[in-house]
């Protein structure tokens, strides 16, 4: 670590600048950059938003001070966060109850583009954008969601990274903590003449956080050039690369019931790769006062090769390694290490255009926008001879296309000054085909890898209207509702199962409604209420490996399914109130949720035929519960103080209270973390030291039951940090 503190003497040197200066860094402006936007307006009230909307600033990022992306946005009201390793680096995220497994219902996106490895085929987030280089997010769950697709069923997260500034900008942020965790995020930024840019580089890396290790390189940039005083063009590029040991398996029963193996690595050869690089381009050209059109490019591409060491619960694979976990004195109790591993290689291909067009015209203010998208995956499964091995035999070899067509149009209509009306449609067309080369095939009772050239395809139609509204009661009150169609596409993945059984997968679908009122007086209160609902003709339970359910062959068509529930949050500063100059505040949200299966639907245990309508919809938490307090001085210096509660959950649809020997099926009970942030800016220098505490209180629980095994919540972190500008 010499190098850091070399870094830091020498950064501390140059940020003695003016104390006029100083105060202008602190208050760095940047340009207003052309792109893909969720929530355009943001008056006091989110007057102009019909539905339930989050916006977290960079404020609140700063007094955080996160590692993961899921500490941020776990304080969001009706987003159940599930950690996976204790990084963030594969991020699970569940709205209003639905599955939180691979963020497969949440639409996820970057500076407005789409982030999942294909957005229609494979929705799932391997790739997590670092929340180190975000300068503020935004998540919209009402009938806004329209304007943006495939999935519409559960919401809009769009995390947004830095502008280019108006001024030259240095800034070197260096943090470290327990667990070998480290990391250094250097930013650049200046504009010259027309051309404003930014670029920002981060490393990352831990030994063990919890069981994790990883080490990751993440470069970014951005251009804005204006072309004239109405056009302005845009440039995004970026590279990810990230390698860690990632791992599916997951303890026993008893190895969590007699403690002391919690973050142990039970398959140590496991390791994955990610490698991501994007570019994306946005012109935007001001026709007129009321006429604007914004055209956007994109094009991704993700590798990720992951290697796992295969494992069994069968006492008949004991001398193949000679390593068991568990008690092998209790059935099903044990994990058997194999002698072989599997690859499990993939890589992504995404490319979209979307234009936009926005008139304004009387009390009608028109988006009508088209998006054009094509994506590609092609797999390979590779069976290695050594737990380490690098190479092997070709299991498996397919590719996966896709072509998707999206039409919008949203009118928003000013009916009164104190009331408007937001009323538009999304079409969807999405054709895909998948070609299977090489798989497994049973042929007289015997499954038999062969060679093959098997072509499926299928394409699928979908309209998905949408109807909000907005009435101002006065300057402090605002209420707002909507119905809109949640749509989804069908998921290849999930409609085939690991073994190669076909099944009939049909898309998701759902209406989803809701009610509200926000307040906002003056500066100091801030209030939101919605009362939501959901009801789903057909939701898809997820049958993929990543769900915990690799042998599953039954029925992945979940049928009928409701969520019901309240959302309620209120934000509260004592200090303004008292017109002071620091801030004295407190925080709370809680989201009450009854998420269950609606119709008859029949699971066979023990040859037995239980139906489960009524029962709680796995991994979806009744309760949910955030609340924060802090101070923060004029001068930015200041503490926090936050917790977060998630109710009991279940693992399975049976809502099964015993836990299985295995770990993978029984109730995750409730639990309650608590954080803690204290941060410190020098004095006219444009230094700022940090120290986290996350998990304060070292509550020790199960985090989930997937994909196969217990994994256990990180336990207490201490992270202090530095971020010197100039």
């Amino acid at each position: 670590m010499k190098w850091i503190a070399v870094l830091v003497c020498s950064l501390a040197l140059k940020s003695n600048v003016s104390a006029q200066e100083k105060q202008n860094l602190d208050t760095t402006k940047t340009l207003s950059m052309p792109q893909i936007q969720i929530v355009i307006q943001q008056d006091k009230l989110l007057s102009k938003v019909p539905g339930a909307v989050t916006l977290i600033d960079a404020k609140t990022i700063r007094q955080i001070q996160p590692i993961t992306g899921n500490e941020m946005l776990r304080t969001v009201t009706g987003l159940n966060v599930v950690d996976e390793e204790g990084a963030g680096l594969r991020i699970n995220i569940g709205i209003r109850g639905l599955d939180p497994d691979r963020s497969r219902n949440v639409l996820i996106l970057e500076d407005g583009i789409p982030v999942a490895l294909n957005p229609y085929g494979e929705p799932e987030m391997y790739f997590t954008p670092a929340i180190e280089k975000m300068k503020s997010i935004e998540v919209l769950k009402g009938s806004g969601q329209i304007l943006f697709g495939p999935q519409t069923t559960g919401g809009v997260v769009n995390l947004i990274t830095a502008h280019p500034p108006e001024k030259e900008s240095t800034a070197v942020t260096l943090r470290a903590g327990t667990g070998g965790f480290a990391s250094a995020l250097g930013s650049y930024g200046n504009t010259v003449g027309n051309l404003g840019f930014v670029v920002n580089y981060l490393h990352k890396r831990a030994d063990a956080i919890g069981a994790t290790r990883f080490n990751i390189h993440d470069i970014s940039t951005k251009f804005r050039l204006a072309l004239s005083e109405k056009s302005v063009l845009g440039f995004k590029l970026g590279f990810y690369d990230e390698q860690s040991n990632s791992t599916y398996i997951g303890l026993t029963q008893t190895m969590y019931d007699q403690g002391g193996q919690d973050y142990v690595r039970m398959a140590a050869h496991d390791f994955l790769p990610v490698r991501r690089y994007n570019l994306s381009a946005t012109h935007q050209y001001t026709l007129s006062s009321n006429i604007q059109l914004q055209t956007t490019g994109f094009a991704y591409t993700v590798s990720r090769n992951w290697r796992r060491q295969d494992f069994s619960s069968s006492s008949s694979a004991r001398d193949q390694t000679g390593i068991v976990w568990g008690d092998e004195s209790v059935a099903g109790g044990a994990v058997y290490m194999q002698k072989t591993n599997g690859h499990r290689n993939r890589q992504f291909e995404v490319a979209g255009v979307e234009s936009q067009l926005n008139i304004q015209t009387g009390n009608h203010r028109f988006q009508i926008g088209a998006r054009t998208l094509y994506e590609k995956a092609r797999e390979q499964f590779i069976v290695g001879n050594k737990p380490d091995a690098t190479a092997g035999n070709l299991r498996d070899n397919e590719i996966r296309s896709g072509n998707a067509l999206s039409l919008y149009v949203q009118d928003k209509i000013t009916v009164t000054k104190k009331l408007t009306l937001n009323i538009g449609a999304r079409l969807e067309h999405y054709q895909y085909a998948r070609n299977m080369l090489r798989g497994r095939f049973l042929i007289n009772g015997i499954t038999t890898v062969a060679d093959t050239n098997l072509l499926a395809r299928n394409a699928i139609t979908a309209l998905i209207p949408g109807l909000g509204f907005n009435y101002t009661a006065n300057e402090n009150i605002t209420f707002f509702g909507g119905i809109h169609k949640g749509f989804a596409p069908p998921r290849t993945k999930d409609a085939i199962t690991s073994e190669g059984v076909t099944l009939n997968i049909k898309q998701e679908d759902s209406w989803n409604s809701e009610l509200g009122m926000r307040t906002s007086i003056a500066n100091f209160l801030t209030a939101e209420f919605t009362l939501f609902n959901m009801e789903f003709n057909n939701q898809i339970i997820p049958i993929s490996e990543s769900s915990g359910n690799v042998n599953a062959t039954g029925l992945a068509n979940g049928g009928r399914t409701s969520h019901t529930g309240i959302e309620m949050g209120t934000a509260f500063d004592l200090a303004k109130c008292l017109k002071k100059t620091y801030s004295l505040f407190v925080s709370g949200n809680i989201t009450l949720i009854q998420s269950q299966f609606a119709a008859d639907r029949f699971i066979t245990k023990n040859g037995e035929q239980i139906n489960v309508k009524g029962n709680r919809l796995p991994y979806a938490a009744s309760i949910l519960f955030n609340h924060a307090l802090g101070y923060e001085s004029k001068n930015n210096s200041g503490f926090r103080l936050s917790g977060n509660f998630a109710g009991k959950q279940f693992s399975d649809e049976l809502n099964s209270i015993e836990s299985t020997a295995d770990g993978r099926t029984g109730l995750i009970a409730s639990r309650y973390i608590v954080d803690a942030t204290g941060y410190v800016k020098l004095k006219n220098k444009n230094i700022s030291f940090s120290l986290s505490v996350k998990n304060l209180n070292n509550e020790r629980y199960i985090a989930s039951r997937r994909p196969q095994g217990i994994r256990v919540g990180i336990g207490r972190q201490f992270i202090a940090g530095i971020e010197i500008k100039w």
